[in-house]
C-alpha cells in the first residue's frame, strides 16, 4: 500500500511538473505567436485535462491500478494538443511530460512507447523545418534534437521511480525489522519478569508440596504448618501474577510518559494519603521498554516509602539530560545509612532496591541512592532514551 500512494503521488507531482513547464514555456513567447488565441485555447486544454487528471488521482487513486487506460487517455489528450497547437512549444512539452509518464508507471517497459514518442516528436519537427522558413541552419538540429528528449525524460523517471521503490522497500524492511527486535526485547523482559516473581514462588511452593507427604506421615504437626506455606505461597504467585498483569495493561503506549506517571503518583496519594508531587521538564518520549521499567522503579520506591519512610511529601521528578531520561524520588522520610554497594542490601533481605537498580540496568541504564538518618532518601534512576545509545554511557557513579 505504501508504494502504491508513493505511485499515485509521483503521478500527480509529474503532471502538475508538466503543466507548470508547459505554461512556462509557452506563456514566454505568447506575444510572438503569429495566433496567440490559437495559443492560449491550447493551454487551456492543457490546464484542464491536467486538472481533472489530477483530481481523479486524488479522489479515486485506485484508477492508477489501469496503467495502460490511464496513459491512453493522456497519450489521446497529447494528439489533442499536437492538433490545436500545431506542433509548437506545447506539444513538446507535453510530449516530454508523457514519456515521463509513462516511465513512472511501466518503468523500463516503456522503452518502446519512449521511441515512438521521440518518433512522434521527430516526424513533427520534420514537418515544421520543411514547412516554416523561419527556421535557420543554425538553430535546425537543435529543432531536431529536442524530441530525443522525451527518451531521457522517460528513462530518467524510471530510475527515480526504481529508486523510490526500493527506498520504500528498504524502509518497509527497517520498520519490520524493528518491530520484531521490539517484540523479542519485549518477550525477554516479560520472560525475566515471571522468572523473578512468579517463577521463583512457585519454585519455592513445589518443594514445600513435594516434602509435604513425607511430613505428613512423620511430623503431621510440621506438614500442617507446611500446608499453610503452601497455600500462602500460591496466594503470593497469584498477586504477583495479577501485579505483573496490571503493569502490562496500565501503560498505554500512546499516552505522554509524564502524563503516565502523574496518573501513577495520583493513585499511590490516594492510597497512602501522602502527597506524591511530579516535576517535569521537556522531555522525549523515552522506549517502550524505558517506560516499563522507570515506571516499575517508580511504583518500587513509592512503596518503600509507605512502608518504611514515614514521609511527609514526595517529590518525584522527571528530566532530560545528555540524551537520558531521569527519574528522581524524593522523601522526607526518617531515611537510613545504606552501605557503599547495593549489593549488600541483599544479605539484609532488602531486595527491593536491588530489583530497581536490575531494572535500571536491564535497559541500559543505573541506578542512584542517597540517604542518611533523618534526612530522607532519594533513589535516582537515569536510562538512556533511545534503544541504541551506548549502554557505556550509563555511569553508576559520578554523574
Amino acid at each position: 500500500m505504501s508504494r502504491f500512494v508513493a505511485y499515485v503521488a509521483l503521478c500527480r507531482a509529474m503532471l502538475l511538473g508538466r503543466l507548470a513547464l508547459t505554461l512556462a514555456a509557452v506563456g514566454v513567447g505568447i506575444r510572438l505567436a503569429e495566433d496567440p488565441w490559437q495559443t492560449v485555447g491550447t493551454l487551456v486544454l492543457i490546464t484542464v485535462a491536467t486538472t481533472v487528471q489530477v483530481t481523479v488521482l486524488s479522489r479515486w487513486p485506485s484508477v492508477i491500478r489501469w496503467r495502460l487506460g490511464f496513459l491512453v487517455v493522456d497519450a489521446v489528450i497529447m494528439i489533442a494538443v499536437l492538433v490545436l497547437d500545431q506542433g509548437n512549444v506545447a506539444f513538446f512539452c507535453y510530449a516530454a511530460g508523457f514519456a515521463a509518464l509513462t516511465g513512472t508507471l511501466l518503468g523500463a517497459r516503456a522503452l518502446p512507447l519512449w521511441f515512438a514518442d521521440a518518433g512522434l516528436g521527430l516526424a513533427v519537427a520534420t514537418h515544421l523545418l520543411r514547412t516554416d522558413g523561419t527556421v535557420d541552419s543554425i538553430s535546425a538540429p537543435f529543432v531536431l534534437a529536442f524530441p530525443m528528449m522525451n527518451i531521457v525524460c522517460g528513462y530518467g523517471a524510471a530510475v527515480v521511480t526504481a529508486a523510490l521503490a526500493r527506498y520504500l522497500d528498504a524502509s518497509i524492511a527497517a520498520v519490520a525489522g524493528a518491530y520484531h527486535s521490539a517484540a523479542a526485547s519485549e518477550r525477554a523482559r516479560l520472560a525475566r519478569e515471571l522468572h523473578d516473581s512468579v517463577a521463583k514462588t512457585l519454585r519455592g511452593v513445589s518443594f514445600a508440596a513435594v516434602a509435604l507427604p513425607t511430613l505428613l506421615r512423620r511430623q503431621p504437626d510440621l506438614a500442617e504448618e507446611l500446608a499453610s506455606t503452601v497455600s500462602a505461597g500460591a496466594d503470593t504467585a497469584i498477586r504477583e501474577a495479577r501485579e505483573l498483569l496490571t503493569g502490562l495493561r496500565r501503560d498505554a503506549l500512546d499516552r505522554p510518559f509524564p502524563e503516565h506517571l502523574r496518573q501513577v503518583c495520583h493513585a499511590w496519594t490516594e492510597w497512602s494519603r501522602v502527597p506524591a508531587r511530579l516535576d517535569v521538564t521537556a522531555v522525549e518520549e523515552p522506549t517502550p521498554a524505558a517506560r516499563y521499567e522507570l515506571t516499575q522503579i517508580l511504583d518500587e520506591a513509592l512503596e518503600n516509602v509507605a512502608r518504611h519512610a514515614d514521609a511527609t511529601l514526595v517529590q518525584v521528578g522527571l528530566q532530560e539530560r545528555d540524551g537520558h531520561v531521569v527519574l528522581t524520588i524524593q522523601d522526607d522520610g526518617t531515611g537510613f545509612v545504606p552501605p557503599g554497594e547495593l549489593t549488600a542490601l541483599s544479605a539484609e533481605g532488602s531486595f527491593g532496591i536491588i530489583g530497581m537498580a536490575e531494572r535500571a540496568q536491564a535497559v541500559g541504564g543505573a541506578l542512584r541512592l542517597e540517604s542518611g538518618s533523618g534526612t530522607g532518601t532519594t533513589v535516582v534512576a537515569r536510562v538512556p532514551l533511545s534503544a541504541a545509545t551506548d549502554t557505556a554511557t550509563a555511569r553508576p557513579d559520578g554523574w
